[in-house]
């Protein structure tokens, strides 16, 4: 059962030696691994290129400009021939046994579309800091787009025929990306969670989900569970989906944030854009608070 190791790399040269070395511990070793580089400006294609070039089972490919990590993962999907693909972040590393355990669940679990496990969080040098507290078997009667909580997180591998099934990760987003993916992989297949540890997940200051980018993430989540809803709602899949009013909560919990969020800026303009928003999806929703804001320019 091959399995395909998917990499989007952009600038992370630096990081992928370990990666790289993650990757050939594998107690599990019929693999292929699907590099996409993603226009970088540093220096990770020789990077790359020098640690690969004695293993045929490493395919490099090349964006001919930068398409963002939306676009290159999708390629990177595209591009694989596994039965059984997850995606290894250029900065991070896995588990000895992450791709045995993958495997196995799967071949005793054919209905399963995507497995997930749990990860620790390192630091630059990829020694342990802590736990996380993502990752975690979905409760009777919620589905990922419901339950949310990062139940599905890394490591996360699904397989490629169900994968086929669906419309595929979405080119233009620039974050949320993985979980667009477990949106779309719950909606052809039973998701199933591995209580192991398989994935190191770097902090790094310079990753796309940290500092400042926390809240732009913010707003692609936002907008990733909408699309995922509207899918749902339009082709009535199995998975579970928002109700109406459940929806029109988290849509209005969403405007709210950026209303405290404009507001600290002094963005008024914006501010009342989201308070607007706000109001026409609930009226009763934190009334109080909309009519303070509403009063007073200042206030948020």
């Amino acid at each position: 059962m091959l399995f395909s190791i998917l990499i989007a790399n952009y600038n992370n040269g630096s990081f992928f030696k370990d990666c790289y070395a993650s990757i050939m511990n594998q107690t599990f070793q019929d693999f292929e691994v699907i590099i996409v580089d993603d226009a970088s400006t540093d220096n990770s294609v020789e990077v790359i290129e020098k640690l690969i070039s004695k293993d045929s089972r490493f395919k490099l490919f090349h964006n001919e400009k930068n398409g963002g990590c939306g676009y290159t993962k999708r390629r990177c999907a595209e591009l694989a021939s596994g039965v059984i693909c997850g995606f290894v972040d250029p900065d991070d590393a896995i588990t000895p046994n992450a791709l045995e355990v993958m495997v196995e669940v799967f071949k005793a679990n054919t209905a399963a579309s995507i497995v997930s496990s749990k990860l620790l969080f390192t630091d630059l040098n990829l020694s342990v800091i802590r736990e996380s507290i993502h990752g975690m078997a979905l409760p009777k009667g919620h589905s990922f787009l419901t339950y949310g909580k990062g139940a599905i997180s890394h490591f996360a591998a699904f397989r490629k025929d169900k994968y086929s099934k669906t419309i595929g990760i979405n080119p233009t987003y620039k974050r949320a990306v993985d979980q667009d993916l477990y949106f779309l992989m719950e909606e052809v297949g039973s998701p199933i969670f591995v209580d192991e540890f398989l994935y190191l997940y770097r902090v790094n200051d310079n990753s796309i989900s940290g500092n400042e980018n926390t809240f732009k993430a913010r707003y692609w989540h936002y907008l990733v569970m909408k699309e995922a809803y509207l899918r749902r709602k339009k082709y009535q899949t199995e998975a579970i989906n928002f109700t109406k009013q459940q929806f029109l909560k988290m849509e209005h919990d969403y405007f709210i944030s950026r209303i405290k969020r404009e507001g600290a800026e002094k963005n008024y303009c914006k501010k009342y854009y989201f308070l607007f928003k706000a109001i026409a999806c609930s009226i009763t929703l934190d009334w109080k608070y909309k009519t303070l804001c509403l009063v007073n320019y200042s206030y948020y």
